[in-house]
């Protein structure tokens, strides 16, 4: 793994599909370097079972009780050990839902709102209970979510190929939905600024059969018109865009209006994003090539200097490769010390969650049994990380904070 730069640590004290799906155990190589769970040391004591043991470590409510400290939670860095507390397993706390994304968390309400994108589901993690509940029965395929510093949930929705705001009084208002005169892609993840503004990234990820819908015939993401791609939903092209477009970063204005940040000359595929602490300074992911696009982004993690409205300054911070593998970053947080926690798919053993220090240094890892498509700090005091894997949640207690408001 390389960075930008090695200062020390900072604390206190193929297709973007294919290649997600990979982190879900296609990849086994790495398993070989993985002691077996009941295989006796030299002193006569056994390797706790881990993601990369055989036998594998268990999950779920039926899973025998996890050897602490977590061996699946790895410091590279001693300062990541002030991050996480040392009796806190990493628990699979939901499973069997079709694909998680968006988790967003809700300080009053006390609950985890997620998306399962190819089921068109918004799903609500309540705190008390464990449990999970439908919390809107159609989401039109919603991705992002976030709350902003008012409270009000932010929602980039795939199938429409919009960014919308739930109000207090339950209406929804539109925040974007064309530029240019043209329709947005598959609006992919959503921050909000303290100045009131909203941030997305508009990449086409959602412009397929599953995660959305298809382009209209003749667009990128339907050139021959082979895909029906209107049947299923009488709302297919009667609201939202029809044709996909080149892939940029947004910034809503308080009052309205829509510009473009970073364009796809800037950077390609652009999907994880999030601000540093101070809000000098926006992350961003690039991830592989979308429907309709011939090359997709450098799957690595991008950092920008924020000027007035704008962007500028633009480097890589991480290029995500680790032991001579190259990982697929997402969604992206940081916590109140500045860390980035990344999640990442790839090769079993290695995919699960990265964590940056603020100068670019890897310092640690959560491995998991799946690839992490998106991640965010929840739970009364925001020490939390829960982590959307597929079809499974994720959580970790950790002793940080989440920074931004969700």
């Amino acid at each position: 793994m390389t960075s930008s730069s090695t200062t020390p640590p900072h604390r206190p004290g193929s297709t973007r599909r294919r290649l997600l799906t990979a982190g879900l155990g296609a990849s086994v190589a790495l398993l070989g370097r993985g002691a077996r769970a009941d295989a006796p040391g030299g002193t006569g004591t056994v390797a706790p079972a881990s993601v990369v043991t055989q036998p594998p470590r268990q999950w779920g409510p039926g899973a025998p009780p996890g050897y602490l400290p977590d061996p699946d939670v790895i410091a590279l860095d001693p300062s990541f050990r002030d991050l996480t507390y040392f009796a806190a397993p990493i628990r699979r706390v939901s499973t069997g839902h079709g694909w998680l994304e968006g988790p967003a968390w809700s300080t009053e309400g006390r609950f985890l709102v997620l998306s399962d994108v190819i089921r068109s589901q918004a799903l609500r993690y309540i705190w008390e209970t464990g449990e999970i509940t439908r919390f809107r029965p159609d989401s039109y395929a919603a991705n992002g979510n976030c709350f902003d510093f008012d409270g009000r949930l932010i929602v980039c929705e795939d199938f429409l190929r919009r960014v919308v705001r739930w109000e207090h009084d339950g209406t929804v208002t539109v925040l974007a939905d064309r530029f240019m005169g043209q329709g947005l892609n598959s609006p992919n993840d959503v921050v909000p600024h303290p100045d009131g503004s909203i941030w997305f990234s508009d990449p086409g990820y959602g412009d397929n059969i599953t995660e959305g819908h298809a382009d209209a015939p003749g667009g990128p993401a339907n050139p021959k018109g082979l895909i029906r791609w209107n049947i299923g939903s009488e709302l297919t092209g009667q609201i939202g865009g029809t044709r996909r477009q080149p892939d940029h970063l947004f910034r809503v204005a308080p009052g309205g209006g829509i510009e473009a940040v970073l364009s796809e000359s800037d950077l390609r595929d652009p999907n994880g994003l999030c601000f540093a602490p101070d809000y000098k300074r926006l992350y961003v992911v690039s991830t592989p090539r979308a429907p309709g696009q011939a090359v997709g982004g450098d799957q690595a993690i991008h950092v920008y200097d924020v000027r007035g409205t704008g962007l500028a300054n633009g480097r890589v911070f991480a290029d995500m490769r680790l032991e001579g593998q190259q990982l697929n970053p997402d969604g992206i947080r940081v916590d109140i010390y500045g860390n980035l926690w990344c999640g990442a798919s790839g090769a079993l053993g290695l995919c699960g969650v990265f964590v940056f220090n603020p100068a670019g240094r890897l310092i640690g890892r959560l491995r998991l049994p799946q690839g992490c498509s998106n991640l965010t700090f929840g739970g009364p005091k925001r020490d939390h990380l829960f982590m959307c894997c597929a079809q499974s949640l994720y959580v970790l207690q950790v002793e940080t904070q989440g920074f931004a408001p969700s």
